[in-house]
């Protein structure tokens, strides 16, 4: 497919593309050329994926790309824009499901540790016995059923946590978790848990639903991470949390505002642990994701139905 143009919205590093060399005419566009040039692409990639660029572009004139990728796990920075086109969208689904999981299981450790506390302790030169919380024997509620939130679910049971799993329908028979709760059962299954972890989709349905009311739900004891969106949680209702103790502590890698803003009050809420939206980052994530977009080409120049094709109307790639 010689004549295929494939456009790139560029990121710093540049992906790897030598495979696509005499196969298809490679283009590139930052934010600011990306809707002139739109129209020429048969197939978008958008390797700048924290850029609203796409969404801005698309109701531009001009044909659009019969297929966007996304090297992200979430689409909502294109949504609802291309909803409503025929372009086939697919996203990053596997790449980033055992990093976050470990991410994850690496908070709940350092937190139930007091890892923080011992190095503060060592920098101030103190020497203070503590006892630490047992992991095993806790439980957890992971929001968000698919690949991400079943390896973190599994990467926890690993460590004798208890996890109950919620996606956006109940279902039984699941073969790791033996039962699926539906988000109408978030309520009661957070002021059970020990730890809360958020890792859904952004939709209208998930977005605010950490609120005042969802924190007042769980145990003084309860601690609560994000990985998935900023705008799953009003941060707001968050920092009145931690300092009125309604919760024991949180750590946030996803913010409504990133960079996270010098001045923000985040910073210094006591008990809560800030991370720059590294949970799937590991060394080398950029190659893995530029291989998974190359494997997937090999598919669309064949002809092939394309891998991680993602459900517009829900906002996700649908099944398990």
């Amino acid at each position: 497919m010689s004549e295929t143009c494939v456009l790139v919205l560029d990121a710093d590093p540049l992906p790897r593309l030598d495979r696509l060399t005499d196969r298809a005419r490679v283009l590139h566009a930052d934010e600011k050329s990306l809707a002139e040039r739109l129209p020429e692409a048969d197939v978008l990639l958008v390797w700048d994926f924290l850029s609203d660029a796409v969404r801005e572009a698309w109701s531009g004139p001009g044909r659009r790309p019969r297929w966007v990728h996304t090297p992200s796990a979430g689409v909502d920075r294109l949504l609802p824009e291309l909803a409503g086109s025929e372009t086939v969208l697919t996203n990053a689904r596997g790449v980033f499901d055992q990093p976050i999981a470990e991410y994850v299981a690496g908070l709940v450790l350092a937190m139930a540790k007091d890892f923080h506390g011992s190095r503060e302790l060592q920098r101030q030169r103190r020497w203070r016995h503590r006892e630490t919380l047992r992991v095993a024997g806790t439980r957890a509620v992971v929001v968000g059923s698919g690949p991400i939130g079943r390896k973190i679910g599994r990467t926890l049971m690993a460590l004798g946590v208890s996890v109950d799993l919620v996606g956006r329908t109940e279902r039984s028979g699941d073969p790791d978790f033996g039962r699926v709760h539906s988000g109408d059962s978030l309520g009661t299954l957070l002021g059970e848990a020990d730890w809360v972890v958020c890792v859904a989709p952004l939709t209208d349905a998930s977005r605010g639903m950490f609120d005042a009311s969802a924190f007042a739900r769980m145990k003084p004891e309860a601690r609560f991470i994000n990985v998935g969106r900023g705008q799953h949680v009003v941060e707001a209702d968050l920092v009145d949390a931690l300092l009125s103790h309604r919760i024991a502590g949180a750590a946030l890698d996803v913010f409504h505002e990133e960079p996270l803003p010098v001045e923000s009050g985040l910073w210094d809420v006591p008990g809560l642990l800030i991370s720059p939206h590294m949970s799937g980052d590991t060394l080398g994530w950029r190659d893995d994701l530029a291989e998974q977009f190359l494997d997937n080409f090999d598919r669309w120049d064949a002809g092939e139905p394309l891998l991680n094709v993602v459900d517009k109307q829900l906002g996700y790639v649908p099944g398990s």
